[in-house]
């Protein structure tokens, strides 16, 4: 999968003791028709990433910055809708996109440090 603005394998997100387990922290990338967003969740030791963009709506699921868990940090919300997705496939359990599910990017962590990974 590649979108237009999407950072290529081998880019650095951050390191990742940078993300707090449970946690998340977005990313923007590019700007206009190139800007691609995305985000990484951590939890129980393992980091996801998802592109940031609701399956129901194509909005940004956070309204805040690095804010896309549930109060109790157990699901990803939709800030717009109130969706929950699972953490761990990003499968959304409740909400208007019910069924559907974020799109996964590839990542690897190299020397404690997150980057874009090919497939």
């Amino acid at each position: 999968m590649t979108r237009p603005g999407m950072p290529p394998p081998g880019t650095a997100l951050c390191r990742l003791d940078a993300i707090d387990d449970p946690g998340a922290k977005g990313f923007v990338f590019g700007g206009g028709t190139q800007r691609f967003e995305m985000f990484l969740v951590r939890n129980d030791g393992a980091v996801r990433a998802y592109v940031n963009e609701c399956p129901h709506a194509l909005t940004p699921l956070d309204i805040w910055p690095d804010r896309f868990l549930t109060q109790d940090e157990t699901k990803i919300v939709c800030a717009t809708h109130a969706a929950l997705f699972r953490i761990e496939d990003g499968f959304c359990t409740s909400g208007p996109c019910a069924g559907k599910s974020l799109e996964k990017l590839a990542i690897e962590v190299v020397d404690g440090v997150v980057r874009m990974a090919a497939k």
